[in-house]
């Protein structure tokens, strides 16, 4: 027996991906256009945009800058959100409930309010250096998806099979290594990359950190936007996407995404 598709839930389903897939396909349009100007649907075809993003210094700068707070942040993030997810997990009956909810206050927290708050004692009351209050910031914000992802897989973990390990004579930091942390790698690359994406794709807490010689490349983009309307910002945008995609891959060819359909 053959199960027939309801058309308006056919229709429903070309929808959403429109509305997915629509403002990317506007992007990745505007950025190849040949015109001085943001436009779609594109007229002509061209790669200079791309080549203007490399030619210009403010641009090449911030691009490394966000990759090196991008990926220090979430190592950060991780040495920390592990310990943390497994002490959660292993010793919830003898750690107090609102402990938990600590990890999250910089999610409750509105990023405008957080950004201030380093702002005002970070960076001026200790003298911290830009990128040192940077890395400060995009830890703390990437820090809450660390812990929550990690606990997630944490949760239906057997810590039995950690005690006899260890009744057995192993020592608890090697049975971490060895049996917890590899039963958990799922959420370990998980954590990783939402972790990766939101320190990379920061604006607010960023905009109130960054400073004279040192910046991210969304603030950079928000002050092209200012004085420029070329498709320029469309390109960097498209770069982007392929930068989030091109990470996915490297944690799939290294550690095994595919691990995660498991």
């Amino acid at each position: 027996m053959t199960t027939r598709l309801n058309p308006s839930l056919i229709v429903l389903t070309v929808l959403v991906y429109i509305f997915l897939m629509g403002p990317l396909i506007i992007v990745l349009g505007a950025s190849v256009s040949d015109t001085s100007y943001l436009t779609f649907p594109p007229q002509g075809f061209t790669l200079h945009w791309f080549e203007r993003i490399f030619e210009m210094g403010a641009f090449r700068r911030t691009i490394i800058t966000s990759l090196q707070i991008a990926f220090l942040a979430t190592g950060l993030a991780l040495l920390i959100g592990i310990p943390a997810a497994y002490a959660l997990n292993r010793y919830r009956i003898q750690l107090p409930s609102w402990l938990s909810t600590l990890f999250v206050l910089p999610i409750l927290v509105p990023e405008v309010v957080l950004g201030f708050s380093l702002l005002r004692s970070v960076a001026v009351e200790y003298q911290t250096p830009i990128f040192a209050t940077l890395l400060v910031g995009h830890t703390l914000i990437v820090l809450p998806y660390c812990v929550r992802v990690i606990s997630a897989s944490l949760a239906s973990f057997d810590f039995s099979i950690e005690e006899a390990a260890i009744s057995l004579g192993s020592r608890p930091l090697k049975t971490f290594f060895t049996i917890v942390l590899p039963n958990v790698r799922s959420g370990v690359i998980a954590a990783f990359i939402l972790a990766f994406i939101t320190s990379i794709n920061d604006v607010s807490v960023s905009l109130f950190l960054t400073g004279p010689g040192v910046s991210t490349l969304p603030i950079q983009i928000l002050a092209h936007v200012e004085q420029f309307f070329d498709p320029v910002i469309a390109s960097v945008s498209v770069l982007l996407m392929l930068l989030t995609v091109a990470v996915m891959a490297v944690v799939e060819r290294t550690l095994g995404l595919t691990f995660l359909a498991k």
